[in-house]
């Protein structure tokens, strides 16, 4: 089984381009993020026409996370246990909940549980948006340590675009600055830890130990290979010991009208799986 995740930065505008890349490079599942788009304006055509079937999360033209998969998936879930909401000038002492915004979208794949997750950016280290950001990823990894408790030992996968670079080698882009820029703060870093102690690792680094996943579109950032690695398949001990591959397809930040990020992909074996396909490394 092959699943991979991809910020898509508007599947509107990259559709084509994602299929394409879906049939060419044998994925099964993928995780999307950034589809900003509505249930209504997604390109579900080509999509089924290539065979997979999606499900979708997705308000207005801001956020929103998608699964595409040629396998049956159950158990949809929109949104995780605790996942806090966000909206700017929110008194939080008003007694209402901040509108949930559209970040999360699990699903069951054969026996494999997949989250595709956008994790808020944070914005500043002094914005409201960095304390929703930390409140996000502390309730997600809340979540998680509990769904592996009732769980124990089963695949689980969250996968998509976490906004932080956990080791210093993830950065090559010089504009990010220690103690002034976002996703490279001690307290991202300790909240992004927290979430690989509640039962996860992150299970494309020991195969991939460097790479990107991200280039900005700005200051030619892509051609100096001034990148960050902030998107991430984080998976429990069950899909962990799983994994038989994993590559970065830095080859997808090339071409006409890329996505700033790249697809990150992931091989696993499982009881269902007698193809003899290539691995990808």
């Amino acid at each position: 089984m092959r699943i991979a995740t991809w910020n898509v930065n508007s599947i509107r505008t990259r559709h084509g381009r994602v299929v394409d890349w879906l049939v060419n490079a044998d994925v099964d599942a993928l995780a999307m993020q950034e589809i900003k788009c509505t249930p209504e304006q997604f390109p579900m055509q080509p999509f089924e026409d290539a065979g997979y079937e999606v499900v979708l999360h997705g308000l207005n033209q801001w956020n929103g996370v998608a699964i595409a998969s040629r396998r049956p998936m159950t158990d949809i879930e929109i949104g995780f246990a605790g996942q806090p909401g966000f909206a700017k000038g929110h008194d939080a002492d008003s007694g209402q909940d901040a509108p949930l915004e559209a970040r999360a979208i699990g699903a069951t794949i054969n026996d494999v549980r997949l989250w595709s997750l956008y994790v808020p950016n944070g914005r500043a280290l002094d914005d409201p948006h960095m304390d929703y950001k930390l409140r996000f990823l502390r309730a997600l990894a809340d979540d998680n340590a509990r769904w592996l408790r009732e769980h124990p030992g089963s695949p689980l996968a969250l996968t998509g675009d976490f906004n932080v670079a956990p080791l210093d080698t993830d950065v090559g882009d010089p504009s990010f600055i220690p103690g002034v820029s976002t996703h490279i703060s001690p307290a991202e870093r300790a909240a992004f830890a927290t979430l690989e102690q509640s039962g996860l690792t992150d299970v494309v680094r020991p195969l991939v130990p460097t790479g990107y996943t991200f280039w900005d579109y700005k200051q030619l950032r892509f051609p100096r290979n001034e990148g960050m690695r902030i998107d991430f398949v984080l998976g429990s001990e069950g899909f962990a010991d799983r994994v038989v591959g994993a590559h970065i397809e830095r080859e997808q930040r090339k071409g006409d009208a890329p996505s700033d990020h790249v697809p990150v992909v992931v091989d696993l074996h499982g009881n269902d799986d007698n193809d003899d396909r290539p691995m990808i490394f």
